[in-house]
This record gives structure tokens, sequence and C-alpha cells, in this order.
């Protein structure tokens, strides 16, 4: 048996942990099934964000009638978007792997491991043993049980990218930010979408005026089934028919498709490391269950990202294993503090958010709501965007920002002062000090806190 200085489990944000232990000298095993990159690089946040720039751009191109601009789109090449989205990929498996091969005191175990006793790991037929352990395991997609699922081929967001022929329809089962960022560029390329939510809204954990909105404008090009369970999918040659039913009325939707995508959550890896062999404690989901300190049951081991199922996005991650590796050597341990944790959600329109909203804010805080559309500021009114608004809570005590949401263009761009206004303490002064160009859409910022009330 082989014994390490640190093991570290996953090659997403497990390789900053990696990193920093080969600098340090230190003997390091990485443990990781492949591909090189963790969810982000190679099934999650780049190739969804390449799929989607080009569907933003169609999207301009359909609506620029509004502004007095007649366009057509001639053509759509879907294969060479896909084979952009392969393309950097495959460049980042080779800039890392010829990374391996340099690194020193550096072993990386390709293949599915799992943890056989306390400390020790079997992985592809040797055992090794580690003085730390980081656990940065992720998750998978969620199958549901859904009768006939398992005898038809289906997508998710680890093989869609492999598609090289647009499909003509797709049923999308789920809500959440998968479901609707794919749905947005299916359907700007055209393909004739279907969404079945079992849930009574899409994103249910963001503001509900958002998800009304994002429904609405989604609505318009394709079709959305809320409060819908699907039951069942049968095969018949070419074609994929899915029976849904509505839960409140009873009513069954029978929807025939080409290809069926599902987007119903995310499940931990943690029953595949076989975590409890090593005494790691897993809550009622299967997540691996951390303190504060991002420290798991066992003594020096320590997990991180989608293992933990916390807020689950790459920034975060890269940011809970920084934890992770401080905590582990150093004696001031530094907490992971979640209350200013933000998301962008890349659907046409865009949506983005910080810390709590109204709901969640309420049960502890007295608040002040604020609330602004985009055509309430002089850019916003030139780009004719009538729709899209944003929403501030605010303690009312203590003037401190408790939540910011944003839904329509540049959301993700445009909430950035509002995370950094929240890192440095969160006052809504930090927010109005700075000269605010005129006319730019960051004027809605001051707009939306200009217009606080009771909430």
């Amino acid at each position: 048996m082989k014994t390490y200085d640190v093991i570290v489990v996953g090659s997403g944000s497990g390789g900053e942990i990696v990193d920093a232990a080969v600098s340090h000298g230190m003997t390091v095993a990485w443990v990781d099934k492949g591909p090189l990159g963790g969810t982000c690089l190679n099934v999650g946040c780049i190739p969804s964000k390449i799929l989607i720039h080009p569907a933003d751009r169609i999207m301009d191109i359909k609506e620029a009638k509004k502004l007095g601009i007649t366009a057509e789109i001639k053509d759509i090449d879907f294969h060479a978007i896909m084979e952009r989205v392969r393309q950097p990929i495959r460049e980042s498996h080779e800039g890392m792997e010829k990374g391996i091969q340099h690194a020193e005191n550096l072993d990386y175990y390709k293949g599915e491991g799992h943890f056989i006793k306390d400390y020790t790991l079997e992985i592809l037929g040797k055992e090794i043993q580690g003085e730390k352990i980081f656990l940065g395991s992720g998750a998978r997609p969620l199958i549901p049980p859904i009768k006939g699922l398992d005898s038809i081929p289906f997508l998710t967001n680890e093989n869609v990218f492999d598609l090289t022929e647009k499909p003509d329809s797709m049923v999308i089962i789920g809500g959440g930010y998968v479901a609707v960022e794919f749905a947005h560029f299916f359907s700007a390329v055209g393909t004739t979408v279907t969404i079945f939510q079992r849930g009574n809204r899409l994103i249910p954990n963001t503001e509900s005026e958002i998800s009304g909105l994002l429904k609405a404008q989604m609505e318009k090009r394709m079709r959305i089934y809320l409060n819908t369970e699907v039951l069942e999918v049968k095969k018949q040659d070419n074609t994929i028919t899915v029976i849904g039913k509505e839960s409140n009325t009873g009513k069954e939707i029978i929807v025939t498709t080409e290809k069926i995508m599902v987007a119903a959550g995310r499940k931990s890896n943690a029953d595949v490391l076989k975590v409890e062999n090593t005494g790691v404690q897993t809550d009622t989901r299967g997540y691996i269950q951390v303190n504060e300190y991002l420290e798991t049951s066992m003594k020096n081991i320590w997990a991180f990202g989608d293992a933990i199922g916390k807020a689950m996005f790459k920034h975060v991650a890269n940011e809970e294993a920084a934890i992770c590796w401080r905590n582990a050597f150093h004696d001031n341990k530094t907490k992971m503090e979640y209350h200013a944790v933000p998301y962008a959600i890349f659907t046409y329109p865009q949506i983005a958010a910080v810390g709590m909203t109204e709901e969640e804010a309420k049960k502890n805080h007295t608040i002040l709501v604020g609330r602004a559309r985009y055509s309430d500021v002089a850019k916003g009114e030139a780009m004719m965007e009538h729709e899209g608004f944003t929403k501030a809570i605010v303690d009312k005590q203590t003037g401190k920002i408790l939540g910011f949401h944003i839904v329509g263009p540049y959301a993700p761009m445009l909430i950035q002062e509002v995370i950094n206004a929240m890192a440095l303490g969160g006052d809504i002064s930090r927010l109005t000090h700075g000269l605010h160009i005129h006319p730019a859409l960051p004027e809605l910022i001051l707009r939306t806190v200009g217009n606080l009330s009771e909430g």
C-alpha cells in the first residue's frame, strides 16, 4: 500500500488543492474517473455557455424588429456549433495531461475508486492511503423512476454535447437551471421544445415574480407544463411518446417527440465512493455532511463542491476548495460563508441573484423592498426593454443588503457591484457612493435601492 501526504478525489475544483499540495512539495494522489476537469469543463458551465452564446445572438436577431431592424437568419450550422463546444475541451484536456506528466510527487489514478477502510481507497486494483483527504467527488444527473425510461436512449447534461444533428423535437423533464438553459438553446436553433416540470414553477428557488416572467417569455417559443409528472415513456420507431399527468386536474398530457432530455436534479457520487467505509457521514439526500469549516465527520477528511450539495456552482466550489486547503494546514480556521453566494441562469431573459429571496428574508428580518424596471433608466428605454426588472431586499434596521435579483439583459454583469458591496459589509451606501455613468444600465441598481419601501 502506498501512503500519500494528500489524496484528492475529483478533478474539478479538486485541481486547486492538487496544485497547492504539489507546489508545497507534498506527495499527492489524484483520484478521478475522468475526464479531467470535472463537471464545469466537460459537461457544465463551459460547454453550455458556448452553446448559449449563439442562441442569444439568434434571439437578438429575431427580436430586432422592435428596434426597426428587419433581419433574417438564413442558416444555423448545428454541427459547427457542437464542434465548437468540443474543441476547447479537448485542448484543455491536453494541457492538463501534460501538466500531470511533468508534476513531481503526483500520481494520477484515472478510474472509479472507493473507500475500503479508514483513510484507504481501492483504485485500479491498488490500495492507497492518505494523511489528509479532500473529497470533491461531485454529483451526477438524477434519473427519476419513470416507466419505460430505462429502455430508451435519453439525453442528460453529460451526453447532450455528443449530438451532431439538430433534433426536430425534444421533451425536457425538469424545470431547474439545466432544463431552462437547454430549452433556450434548442428552441433558438429550431427544435420544438416541451418542458414537463413537476413543481408549480420554473426555477423554484428564485423569486416568484422572476419565475413568472421567465415562464411567460419562454412560453412564446415552447410548451411548458407545470405541476405535471411524467409517468411513462414509450418508443415507437423513430419517435418517443411521453405521457404526463397534471397533478391539480388529473388531466393526461401526451407529447410525441424525437428526443428526451432528463434534467430533474442531481445525485451525489458519495454512494459510488462508499464514504461510509471511512466513517464519513452523509445527509438524507446522500450528500457528504460537513461543518462550517468544511470538515467531515472524520478527522483529516474535508469535502467541497457538488459532493456536499450546498450551493452547487463552480465559483462556490473553488472557494470551498480554497477554504478546505487553508483549514487543513492552518490553526486559525476559516468558515465558509454562504450569505452572499451569487448565481446566474443563462436563459433568455437572463437571470442573476445574490442572497435571500423576499420570502426567506421575512423570516428573520424587518425588510424594505425596492423594485425597478429596465425601462425606468434611459439606457433600458433606449433598448426598448420593457419586461426586465430588478428587486432589492434590505434590512430595515441596519440598511444591509439581504438579497438582490435581476431578470433581463446582462443580468449576470449588472449584479456584480451588488455582490462586491455585500462582500464588503453589505450596506446600501456602498452602492450609492460611487458615480454611475449616465446613460448606462448600472443606473438600474441605483434606481432599485432608491425605490425602497416597506416589504
